[in-house]
């Protein structure tokens, strides 16, 4: 009797050790906790700008308040890891690309490989205004919105906003998934921002579409629901991106005290932060027939990690490791 109690409690003992074990086995696996990289461009706003300059009586540019309302529910939601505005804004500059270029998907893909992600998001907002469709509107001008800072006859309306966004892959310049979104607002009124208060929220050029008070606005309302609408397609999207594994090889070009300096950069697909571990040719072994090098062998150096990076260089700092020289191969493997 005292054989099978003790047979019991060694398997009581065990049997939730192991399991334990095994889910722990799971979950460490880099490759799946890794989340899919996106950086998104503002959106064009080209053919809604008169009707937007018509509700906010000056030029707003509405294409970046739609994208930072986007920004913050994908950031929010967790599904992806999405680069910061500035690192976007950065490379905007040193490349000089245009309003135009951005939208292009193959100067979009330029764009990503730059910034080291999977894929990247453009869009445009194709409505932005009401549903009146009377042309004897007054106050602030006329065209589509018909709408100056609330003088508008004696219409009433509803304010409609339709935005869509495609998601581009950066090695092929692919459309990998197309995302939409329309809101229409529930309350109508002869401005269509009215409902938020004493809001000013614009100035500058630019409007914070996150603002709640805004967003109590009838047009905030509209711009809300589509900006949900299209988060929910760019999430479903997730499944159609591939996480990119990028080998970068390079070489040791510089050794000035603590920093290394690398022949491959930001084309090759190094991003600062990526560490790559360094290692010295100590032989090569060539194919008696051919004369070409079959193998190399080599030893470890030390481990570096990348500070600042163009197109062609990089600089890195020395995370361990000693006696680094021009010439010697720096390898890393970017997830």
């Amino acid at each position: 009797m005292k054989r099978v109690l003790a047979v019991l409690v060694l398997m009581i003992a065990v049997i939730p050790f192991g399991t334990r074990a095994q889910q722990g086995g799971n979950s460490a696996n880099p490759q799946q906790m890794r989340k899919k990289r996106v950086a998104i461009l503002d959106f064009d706003f080209a053919t809604v700008q008169s009707s937007s300059a018509a509700i906010f009586g000056t030029n707003v540019d509405v294409g970046k308040g739609i994208t930072d309302l986007l920004i913050t529910n994908l950031v929010k939601d967790g599904t992806y890891s999405v680069i910061e505005r500035q690192a976007i804004d950065k490379i905007l500059a040193e490349q000089n690309f245009s309003n135009s270029d951005r939208a292009n998907p193959a100067s979009a893909a330029k764009i990503g490989k730059l910034l080291g992600v999977d894929a990247i998001v453009v869009g445009a907002i194709t409505q932005f205004g009401n549903d009146d469709t009377h042309t004897n509107v007054g106050g602030g001008g006329g065209g589509f919105g018909g709408f100056g800072l609330g003088k508008v006859g004696v219409h009433k309306s509803k304010a409609i906003v339709a935005i869509n966004a495609r998601l581009v892959d950066i090695d092929t310049g692919e459309i990998l998934g197309v995302a939409e979104g329309k809101g229409e607002s529930e309350r109508e009124g002869a401005s269509l921002l009215g409902g938020g208060g004493n809001w000013h929220g614009f100035g500058g050029g630019g409007v914070d579409f996150g603002n709640s008070n805004f967003q109590q606005t009838i047009i905030g309302e509209a711009v809300k629901k589509a900006v949900d609408n299209l988060t929910a397609d760019v999430i479903a999207d997730n499944s159609k991106l591939q996480t990119r594994t990028i080998v970068v090889d390079g070489l040791v070009a510089a050794v000035d005290g603590g920093q290394i300096v690398l022949n491959v950069g930001a084309k090759a697909g190094l991003k600062v932060g990526d560490q790559l571990s360094v290692e010295r040719v100590t032989r090569e072994i060539k194919d008696p027939a051919t004369g070409a090098v079959i193998r190399r062998l080599s030893t470890p150096i030390g481990v570096i990690q990348v500070t600042d990076v163009d197109d062609i260089s990089a600089v890195a700092k020395i995370i361990s490791g000693a006696d680094f020289k021009v010439g010697d191969h720096a390898k890393t493997t970017t997830q």
